[in-house]
C-alpha cells in the first residue's frame, strides 16, 4: 500500500510503516517496575506519580468520574431498596451519557473529523461500512448498537442489583469519613482488581464454547475503533461487568461499585482507539496506551491483559510488538495445533 510520504515522515519519531502500510511503534510493550524481583521501590514510587503512571492520565480520571457519578448524579442509596423502572432508567441515562460523551469524543475526533488522518493509525484502512459480518453492514453502527443495547444495559443491571442488596442491608455499608484510609485505598486499587479480573475472564471466553457463542462477536473488529471497546455479545458483557461482584464480599461503599463499573465501561474507548498516539496540536500528541490490546485484536492469542500486572508475561502469552515476540507466538500456535491434531 502506497502512503503519503509526509505521513511516514511525521510518524518517524515514534514508529514506522511495514510493507503493507500498517503502523508499528518503535517502542516495545512493557510493564511498570511494580511486580518485579528484585524489588525496585524507588522506581515504583516514581512511576506511580509520573505521567504516564498509575494515577495519570487514565486512572485518576475514571476515579473522578466515578465519584462525581455517585455523589452528584445518582439517587440516594435508599432509593434502590425497591426494584423499579425509574431508578434503572436514571442510572441507564447517566451511564449512556458518559459512554456517549467519552466514546463519541474519540470517535468524532479520530473518525468523523479525521483530525490527524492516518497519522499513528495502526491499520491504514478505516472501519468497514460495507460488510455482511456486521449488523446493518456497518462496523460502527454494529458496535454502537451492541454498546448501548447490551453493554450499558448490563452495566446498569449490575449497578442497580448490587445497590439493591446494599440498600436492603444484605451487605453492610461503611461510612467513608469513618473509614477514610480504607475508602481511599479501595478506590485506588480498582485498577489492579480490574487487571486481574479481566485477564481471568478474557482467558475463559477464549475457550470453546464461549468463544464461538460470545467472544467472536468482539473479535470481528480486527480493525477496531473506539466503539469496538464495548461491542460484545450479552454473555460476554455479563462476564465483563461481573468485576462488580467483588463488593458482595468486602466492606462496601456505593462509590466502589460506581467507580469500578465506570472504569470497566469507559476504559475500552482509548484501548480500542486504533491509533497509537492522539494529536492535541501539530507537534504534540499523547500515547493512547492501546498498542498491547491492538496486538491482541491483530494476533488473537496474546495480550489477554494489557494493564499493570504482568499476567501475560507470567503465563507465556505476552507480545511486545517485536519480531522476536511474533516468532514466539508462531511457535506456540504451531505447538498448540500439533497437540490438537495428535
Amino acid at each position: 500500500m502506497q502512503l503519503d510520504r509526509g505521513l511516514v515522515l511525521a510518524e518517524a519519531k515514534y514508529g514506522h510503516r511495514d510493507n503493507k502500510g500498517h503502523y508499528k511503534p518503535d517502542k516495545r510493550v512493557g510493564y511498570p517496575p511494580i511486580f518485579v524481583w528484585p524489588l525496585k521501590p524507588v522506581s515504583a514510587l516514581v512511576w506511580i506519580f509520573s505521567i504516564p503512571g498509575y494515577f495519570l492520565p487514565w486512572n485518576l480520571f475514571y476515579v473522578f468520574v466515578g465519584l462525581i457519578s455517585w455523589f452528584y448524579l445518582s439517587p440516594p442509596l435508599e432509593a434502590y431498596a425497591d426494584f423499579n423502572l425509574e431508578i434503572f432508567l436514571i442510572a441507564f441515562a447517566r451511564n449512556s451519557f458518559l459512554v456517549g460523551l467519552y466514546f463519541g469524543a474519540f470517535h468524532f475526533r479520530l473518525y468523523v473529523q479525521r483530525a490527524q488522518e492516518l497519522e499513528f493509525k495502526f491499520n491504514p484502512r478505516w472501519p468497514s461500512n460495507k460488510s455482511k459480518q456486521f449488523m446493518f453492514g456497518n462496523q460502527n453502527l454494529d458496535n454502537i448498537t451492541l454498546t448501548f443495547a447490551s453493554g450499558v444495559t448490563i452495566w446498569t443491571g449490575f449497578e442497580v442489583g448490587i445497590l439493591w442488596f446494599a440498600s436492603n442491608d444484605y451487605i453492610s455499608v461503611i461510612n467513608a469519613k469513618e473509614n477514610l484510609f480504607y475508602f481511599i485505598a479501595m478506590v485506588f486499587l480498582v485498577h489492579l482488581w480490574r487487571d486481574l479480573h479481566f485477564y481471568l475472564i478474557h482467558r475463559l471466553i477464549h475457550f470453546e464454547p464461549l468463544y464461538s457463542l460470545a467472544h467472536r462477536v468482539h473479535h470481528k473488529n480486527v480493525n477496531p475503533g473506539p466503539w469496538s471497546g464495548l461491542a460484545m455479545h450479552p454473555i460476554e458483557h455479563l462476564f465483563y461487568f461481573s468485576c462488580a461482584l467483588l463488593y458482595l464480599f468486602v466492606p462496601f461503599h456505593p462509590a466502589f461499585i460506581i467507580i469500578t463499573l465506570v472504569h470497566a465501561g469507559l476504559s475500552p474507548a482509548p484501548g480500542h482507539a486504533g491509533f497509537e498516539r492522539i494529536k492535541t496540536a501539530e507537534n504534540k500528541s499523547f500515547d493512547s496506551d492501546s498498542y498491547a490490546h491492538y496486538l491482541h485484536h491483530k494476533y488473537f492469542e496474546c495480550n489477554y491483559a494489557d494493564g499493570i500486572m504482568p499476567l501475560d508475561r507470567w503465563f507465556g502469552t505476552f507480545h511486545d510488538g517485536s519480531e522476536e515476540a511474533q516468532e514466539r507466538l508462531r511457535k506456540r500456535l504451531k505447538e498448540k495445533t500439533t497437540k490438537v491434531r495428535s
